[in-house]
């Protein structure tokens, strides 16, 4: 089992940046897949990133692509989300996930552990 706690948000003018971490307990964080998804008041939680295992692979939505960057350290058991560009649209709670079994995926169903999330405000 492993458990995810995010960091890092707040609120942040349009255009701006912030940078996401989710720290992972336990000795097998390179074992799983990671994902971050944001959910915003009134919509359903939607795929924003996936990173592999190694770190090698990487998946994004197309409303984040060329502006996020998910990225991995192994050796510290985190995983980060670069937000750049920012949008009032990015506005959400960003979550990480880990999935034990499986590739990449933009399904949150296939992800088995999840943080409690942290607020990105993105003010015009």
């Amino acid at each position: 089992q492993v458990q995810l706690v995010e960091s890092g948000g707040g609120l942040v003018q349009a255009g701006g940046s912030l940078r996401l971490s989710c720290a992972a307990s336990g000795r097998t964080f390179s074992t799983y897949a990671m994902g971050w998804f944001r959910q915003a008041p009134g919509k359903e939680r939607e795929f924003v990133a996936a990173i592999s295992r190694s770190g090698n692979s990487t998946y994004y939505a197309d409303s984040v692509k060329g502006r996020f960057t998910i990225s991995r350290d192994n050796a510290e058991n985190t995983v980060y989300l670069h937000m750049n560009s920012l949008k009032p649209e990015d506005t959400s709670v960003y979550y990480c996930a880990a999935r034990r079994w499986g590739s990449l995926s933009d399904y949150d169903r296939d992800y088995d552990y999840w943080g409690q999330g942290t607020q990105v405000t993105v003010s015009s």
